[in-house]
């Protein structure tokens, strides 16, 4: 049978997370399938069938996605398909040149006025185009990085669009996590590979894992048994050094256990994890949250000044890194269900109801926000 000429449209929409209703896709690997906007790791070409969709998905025996729920109806926003076309004239200058188009000249090529172009884009997508378009880039350079080995950093920062060799470490070791070369590395840094270490027990809620580097958690996961999470780590870091350290990370663990448990206020532990400016307003409004509360995506989104950015609230809690202690659990839908979970809606469940149990027994109800960001 011919390919499907319309696949390699969608297989960009997945690359670039485009908005596109049309379709779903499936990763046989894992047996899930996923709306073209998932905030997850990106699967290889060879594994992903698209569906016209979720049902038909379905029916060949994938299962829907926890963090992008595509199996969810939601009402179409009538600006999608303008932004959509927005979305292609960002992705295909930044990709010919490198260059980030102006407000005015999308204002132009759309009949809008750049405020008016600023404001749609950002209440579907979530960030402005000019973050849209730094997003390109940094894949454009990500794909420099994967396919020429050879080539030095700054040339392939050059490539990708990116103005000088400064900008190259300013913009996208922030962005990365790490320093280019490091990524490149899949984990190594100045030659050698980062340390990251590691503990996991079971808790009140399941398995939890705890990993960290000498500057604090960069991951605290939940999950059904320890091995998934031990395998989870290792393909997140696949050049990382990984150790097992019980004892460096007893104390932490300890404490992380009695909160979930509902025995004590959410710790402050150092963190180490990267986010984006937007990810990190929604993670510090998550960590503001009464202890034993919850508030819907969009009192969230009208917390952090954005209230048309639901759905892109929703996208930033499920691509928290830090069960518990960065709450991404104690955020419902409006109409007071659970919504989804990264870690399982079950397992949501029984967090707010400990959480609630506990704060109903405790004599004066803290509001236990936990540690600040350190992103």
């Amino acid at each position: 049978m011919d390919p499907d000429p319309r696949d390699e449209q969608y297989w960009q929409a997945v690359l670039q997370r485009t908005p596109d209703a049309r379709f779903v896709y499936a990763v046989r690997s894992t047996g899930i399938y996923c709306r073209s906007t998932c905030p997850a790791r990106r699967p290889q070409r060879e594994q992903v069938v698209f569906f016209a969709t979720p049902q038909a998905a379905a029916q060949a025996g994938f299962r829907a996605c926890r963090r992008c729920q595509p199996d969810v109806t939601e009402p179409p926003d009538p600006q999608l398909p303008l932004v959509t076309q927005i979305v292609a004239a960002i992705t295909a200058q930044v990709q010919a040149d490198g260059q980030t188009p102006t407000l005015a000249d999308l204002g132009a090529q759309f009949a809008l006025s750049p405020a008016h172009l600023q404001r749609v884009f950002k209440r579907v997508m979530g960030v402005s185009p000019r973050h849209y378009a730094a997003s390109v880039r940094l894949e454009q350079f990500k794909q420099q990085l994967a396919t020429q080995p050879t080539q030095s950093i700054a040339a392939a920062g050059y490539a990708a669009g990116y103005g000088s060799s400064s900008r190259v470490h300013e913009q996208a070791s922030s962005r990365l996590g790490m320093a280019p070369s490091s990524y490149r590395a899949g984990g190594m840094q100045q030659g050698a590979a980062i340390m990251i270490d590691y503990t996991v027990l079971e808790s009140a809620v399941g398995w939890v894992l705890l990993a960290a580097t000498e500057r604090g958690l960069c991951a605290v996961q939940l999950g059904d048994t320890a091995a998934q999470l031990v395998d989870a780590l290792h393909a997140e870091y696949p050049q990382a050094t990984i150790s097992r350290a019980d004892d460096r990370l007893a104390a932490w663990a300890d404490a992380v256990l009695a909160h979930v448990a509902g025995h004590t206020p959410a710790p402050e532990l150092p963190l180490d994890v990267q986010a984006t400016a937007f990810q990190g307003l929604v993670w510090q409004a998550l960590q503001a949250i009464p202890y034993g509360e919850t508030r819907s995506y969009q009192e969230v989104a009208q917390r952090i000044g954005k209230p048309s950015a639901s759905r892109a609230v929703a996208r930033a809690c499920a691509t928290n890194q830090i069960a518990v202690l960065i709450p991404c659990h104690r955020v419902v839908r409006g109409d007071g269900t659970l919504g989804g979970y990264r870690w399982g809606v079950q397992r949501k469940q029984a967090l707010l109801e400990r959480e609630r149990e506990a704060a109903a027994n405790r004599p004066s109800p803290s509001s236990d926000p936990a540690c600040p960001e350190r992103a």
